[in-house]
């Protein structure tokens, strides 16, 4: 067998294993996430996060940083409810309202 070969096997098991871990990482820092915010939500508000994260990650992700930022920065007390969540969500989704001038001369 060449001894290339034995390298390129190495290297993809190398990277293989690179993967591996970061797919490991990723479940893991996740888990924590979700466990955080298990404590932080009321069940309501957490179930709703939960369908956030499955239809719209990039919204989840917004959303878990915001609250995360609120419990670090103490301006919250106790479990967000339900309502609060909304609130938090609507914060995030409310897209100004543009308007179109026109200008005829």
């Amino acid at each position: 067998m060449p001894e290339g070969t034995d390298s390129e096997d190495e290297r993809y098991q190398k990277e293989l294993r690179k993967r591996i871990n970061e797919s490991i990482r990723r479940a893991q820092i996740e888990e924590q996430t979700k466990a955080a915010m298990r404590q932080i939500l009321e069940p309501e508000a957490y179930e709703r996060l939960m369908i956030i994260r499955s239809s719209n990650e990039e919204l989840y992700g917004q959303l878990v940083n915001l609250i995360v930022s609120l419990v670090q920065g103490n301006k919250i007390a106790g479990k967000i409810s339900d309502a609060q969540f909304k609130a938090l969500l609507e914060k995030l989704t409310s897209k100004r309202e543009s308007s179109i001038e026109f200008k005829h001369k």
